[in-house]
């Protein structure tokens, strides 16, 4: 489900709009930041899609180093590779390592805190570092691609050009797109545009 901002975005901060949250797992909306321009561009840019994606609670005072962003778009271009290999039935040995090794580190630690008004909320333990916010994409993907029946509704979307793989779960396995809204309505725009040639013609 794609995040949808709430009022006007802070001025050094990204619209939530941006970034994409609908694939169905956590470690594809990571690989869909390359796509089709970068999104992953600042680390005030990171944060806000650690915060969509919801590694990181709303309100967090988490510091991201500039650093953070190769780490994280290295993860990407692993995971993308791992998946991508497993659509065309070709192994990745090298990602698959990355992967694995970066799974192996404790992912930030939930827990829940009660508000001024009484109820729960869900917080984390402490500010969480870059490889536990790895390991916890990272453990989304090996659980992904060890998972017969999930693995088994991997699709690529089939937009023109658009390389992003997501989680058919639709009912029937009939859903053609990343998203209706995006390639979906570029595909009927364009059919519309096809019947509009042909009958002037």
């Amino acid at each position: 489900m794609a995040a949808v901002p709430t009022g006007p975005p802070h001025p050094s901060r990204p619209p939530l709009w941006e970034l994409r949250f609908d694939s169905g797992r956590l470690c594809l909306d990571l690989v869909a930041t390359a796509h089709p321009d970068e999104r992953l561009t600042s680390p005030e840019r990171l944060r806000a899609w650690l915060t969509g994606a919801g590694l990181v609670p709303p309100g967090t005072d988490l510091t991201v180093p500039h650093s953070w962003l190769a780490a994280f778009r290295e993860l990407r271009l692993h995971i993308g590779q791992l998946v991508g290999g497993e659509l065309a039935n070709r192994p990745a040995p090298a990602a698959l390592e990355r992967v694995n090794l970066l799974a192996r580190a404790a992912p930030p630690t939930p827990c829940a805190v009660r508000t001024a008004e009484g109820t729960l909320v869900r917080s984390l333990y402490a500010e969480p570092g870059c490889p536990a916010l790895l390991a916890a994409v990272a453990r989304d993907a090996v659980d992904l691609l060890t998972d017969p029946a999930v693995r088994g509704a991997l699709r690529q979307c089939e937009g023109d050009n658009c390389p992003i793989v997501y989680l058919d779960t639709s009912r029937g396995r009939r859903r053609r797109w990343c998203s209706s809204e995006v390639c979906g309505n570029r595909e009927r725009v364009a059919r519309h545009r096809r019947r509009a040639a042909l009958a002037r013609a």
